[in-house]
C-alpha cells in the first residue's frame, strides 16, 4: 500500500469522532426542528375558536349553579387527565346562561359554589364572588372569567379556548374589562 491511501490511527479516530459528533448533532436537532415546525404541521390555529359541548340544557335546572366539565380543545398527547376542565354553569332562565371558569381571578385557585349563601368562594386567599360572577370581596380586582356560550339543538356550547385576561394593554387604553 502506498502512504497516500493508508489510513493512520489518528485519521481513523478522527473519522470515528466526526461520525459520533454527527450522530449527536442529528439526535439534538430532530426535536428542535419538530418543535419549530409543530405549529405549521398540526394546523391547530382554530382550536381556540372551537365550540365545545357542556351538556344538555335539561341538565341545568333554572336558577341553579352546577359544575360541568369539558374536554379542552387544545390538547397535546402528554396532557393526560388535565384536558378535562371544569366550569360553573348558572342557568338564569330559559336559554340564558352564565358559564364561569372555575379559577379565581386573583391567582387561579379553584373557586367553590356555596348555594346557601349564593356565593363563589376561593379557599386560597379569601376571594368572594356573587352568583353573577362579579367581585364581592377579597384580593381579586375583577369578577370571574366568563366563557362565551350559545345554545344549539338543546345543547350548551362554550368557546373554551383562551380566557379573556385583560392585560396591560387594556389598562393603558382605558378600556373596561369584560370579565367583571
Amino acid at each position: 500500500m502506498s502512504n497516500e491511501t493508508m489510513l493512520t490511527r489518528r485519521g481513523l479516530f478522527m473519522n470515528i469522532g466526526i461520525l459520533f459528533n454527527s450522530l449527536v448533532a442529528v439526535a439534538l436537532a430532530v426535536p428542535i426542528v419538530r418543535f419549530l415546525f409543530s405549529s405549521v404541521s398540526r394546523e391547530r390555529r382554530d382550536d381556540y375558536l372551537a365550540w365545545v359541548p357542556l351538556g344538555s340544557v335539561n341538565e341545568f335546572p333554572e336558577g341553579e349553579t352546577r359544575l360541568a366539565t369539558f374536554r379542552n380543545p387544545y390538547v397535546m398527547p402528554t396532557d393526560g387527565a388535565t384536558v378535562n376542565t371544569a366550569c360553573w354553569v348558572r342557568r338564569i332562565g330559559g336559554d340564558q346562561f352564565q358559564v364561569f371558569a372555575v379559577n379565581c381571578a386573583h391567582l387561579g385557585c379553584p373557586v367553590r359554589w356555596f348555594p346557601q349563601s349564593g356565593l363563589f368562594m376561593c379557599p386560597c386567599h379569601g376571594g368572594v364572588y356573587y352568583r353573577d360572577g362579579s367581585r364581592a370581596s377579597g384580593p381579586p380586582e375583577r369578577g370571574l372569567f366568563a366563557y362565551p356560550y350559545k345554545v344549539e339543538s338543546g345543547l350548551i356550547l362554550i368557546r373554551a379556548g383562551e380566557l379573556p385576561t385583560p392585560g396591560a394593554s387594556a389598562a393603558l387604553a382605558g378600556k373596561k374589562s369584560t370579565c367583571a
